[in-house]
């Protein structure tokens, strides 16, 4: 087994010039920064006082738990001989907050609309969703069980 390692770096961007002296006198903003890409602005939950123009965590887990998906998909289709013309997700988490403030995701459902190419063997096209969680990175680092919905259209 090889290890890959991920680096990022997250900038507290919050501060309005007395840092968290007050509760609401701070901003629940950052940003995320990898070596060599653009810069993800982000804040927290708007449920939490947070920006709702910003991706929060709760956003990049459920856009990374479908990006991952989506990229063995288009993968394990090549292979199977299923030509992909357009892919897109819906992903809905479903979370819980605790009377303490304690969050956590209890479930994730994958909801792609798949485009084949006509005469694509639709059946197997289904069952390869089945097989994306041996290998997806972000669904086997996951606690909570993810489901997919898919349909599919002819092209």
């Amino acid at each position: 087994m090889s290890q890959h390692e991920y680096t990022a770096a997250i900038r507290w961007t919050g501060d309005r010039g007395e840092g968290t002296k007050r509760y609401l006198g701070y901003d629940r903003t950052w940003d995320i920064e990898t070596p060599g890409k653009a810069v993800v602005h982000c804040s927290n939950d708007p449920l939490l006082g947070g920006d709702s123009t910003k991706a929060n965590p709760e956003d990049l887990l459920i856009s990374a738990l479908s990006a991952c998906h989506m990229l063995w998909y288009l993968h394990l289709a090549h292979k199977a001989g299923i030509v992909v013309r357009g892919y897109e997700d819906q992903p809905v988490g479903l979370g819980e907050t605790s009377p303490n403030g304690a969050g956590r995701f209890l479930s994730a459902t994958l909801r792609p609309k798949i485009t084949v190419e006509r005469g694509a063997d639709l059946a197997r096209a289904d069952a390869i969703h089945g097989e994306i969680h041996e290998f997806c990175f972000i669904a086997r680092s996951v606690n909570f069980p993810v489901g997919f919905a898919a349909t599919y259209e002819e092209v």
